[in-house]
């Protein structure tokens, strides 16, 4: 069977989130979406745990459901930590995943984390211990666990961000590297950027959307074929059957926050090789520029772009189908119209997933607008212009550049 898995968001509990990240309207947008699987986010927070618990049943298998009316999605108990500490005689910053398989897994996690610090303060929480000590820590209470590196390449908080991660797994796990399997891409870098590196051939390459609101939920996803069975799933990421894991659904990468270098402010975007040609300062303040995902996969990269490994999995580049609506009727997303037209094409097409990436246009062409289907068609075919983004700010993407005039587009980077 085939099903698609969303195993990183978060709560209502977390900073910055909607307050409608909560079971029950996740599994409503589930549904919308197409994905079968997603993760709960945010187990550690007491009152989110307590809505968990109150909210779902099992549905076997290691999963769960909601308790009323379960839409047809299923749960995976998952959350994400921060581990603020000091290594190598550097501050380190790193973000990791943990999946349990019960209840009384997550029960003992929780009470060992909060020995350690406030489990209440946000969603996600912050320790002041490493992140190896972490992977310890979890594996002693269950091996059925799984510890992921969260959006392994951003800035600021990850194992190999240019502000405070690492140059390597084994640098930063050390003896406990072989306990670490898989490592989430993250949306400013994909898998093909990732092959680059021949250090990461052994890893499972996942992506995940880090949900803060409902409808951005599967804007990175898994493709999985087998059973929904948690024991399983986590075989399939650790490497031990990588045929059950079909292909990861992706960004464009360069429409990530931190792919390219830059500062905000003074509206800078510069390829790594600009950067390098400016002293890594930028031209208008003389500050340093943050540095982005794409900058660094080059500085740690042993082989040239475009190489494919043997055991590599294959990935699908997607644009939400909010977005690609608004391209088509020439408004923003989040305006009356494109969530409008967004519900009638879910009605009319079963899911968001089965519009973008398995319907023929044949199929399409009977209830989707003549210009939002060429733009799905050209999203299909790689055909899209992007502004990359950097130091906090989405890329810009454009489905139809040739209706944008010379000014708009002068001194833009287009990527096709």
């Amino acid at each position: 069977m085939r099903f698609i898995a969303d195993f990183h968001l978060h709560s209502k509990f977390s900073r910055a989130t909607s307050k409608d990240m909560e079971v029950e309207t996740l599994a409503r947008w589930a549904k919308k979406k197409g994905i079968g699987l997603l993760g709960t986010g945010d187990f550690t927070h007491p009152t989110y745990y307590a809505e968990l618990q109150s909210k779902l049943v099992p549905a076997g298998k290691g999963l769960f459901q909601l308790r009323k009316g379960d839409e047809g999605v299923r749960f995976i108990l998952t959350t994400e930590v921060s581990n603020i500490f000091t290594q190598g005689g550097r501050g380190r910053r790193i973000h990791n995943l943990i999946f349990a398989p019960s209840f009384e897994v997550v029960e003992a996690i929780r009470s060992r984390l909060g020995s350690l610090g406030k489990l209440s303060s946000d969603g996600r929480p912050i320790f002041g211990f490493s992140a190896k000590e972490l992977v310890k820590m979890i594996l002693d209470i269950s091996e059925d666990c799984l510890i992921i590196p969260a959006h392994a390449w951003t800035p600021w908080f990850s194992i190999f961000g240019a502000n405070s991660g690492f140059d390597s797994i084994e640098e930063c796990f050390e003896e406990l590297s072989p306990h670490i399997r898989a490592i989430e891409t993250g949306l400013s870098s994909d898998p093909e950027m990732n092959w680059r590196l021949s250090a990461l051939d052994g890893m499972t390459l996942i992506s995940n959307s880090d949900a803060h609101s409902p409808n951005r939920l599967g804007r990175e996803a898994n493709v999985f074929d087998g059973e929904l069975d948690y024991k399983e799933i986590v075989e399939a990421i650790r490497n031990k059957d990588r045929r059950k894991l079909l292909f990861t659904i992706e960004f464009f990468p360069e429409e990530g926050k931190y792919h390219y270098d830059g500062h905000r402010q003074c509206n800078v975007i510069f390829s790594p090789a600009e950067t390098r040609s400016n002293q890594y300062l930028c031209p208008k303040c003389q500050k340093r520029l943050t540095i982005g995902v794409m900058h660094r996969v080059e500085e740690l990269s042993d082989r040239e772009e475009g190489f494919i490994p043997k055991s590599a999995i294959p990935s699908i580049h997607l644009i939400p189908l909010e977005e690609v609506i608004a391209e088509g009727l020439g408004v923003r997303v989040g305006t009356k119209s494109v969530d409008a037209e967004y519900d009638r094409l879910i009605q009319r097409g079963g899911s968001e997933f089965h519009i973008l990436l398995d319907a023929a246009p044949d199929e399409l062409t009977a209830f989707i607008p003549p210009k939002i289907l060429e733009g799905i068609v050209r999203m299909r075919q790689g055909k899209v212009s992007i502004v990359p983004g950097h130091d906090g700010a989405y890329g810009k993407i454009n489905l139809f550049p040739e209706e944008k005039g010379e000014m708009e587009l002068k001194g833009q980077m287009k990527l096709f």
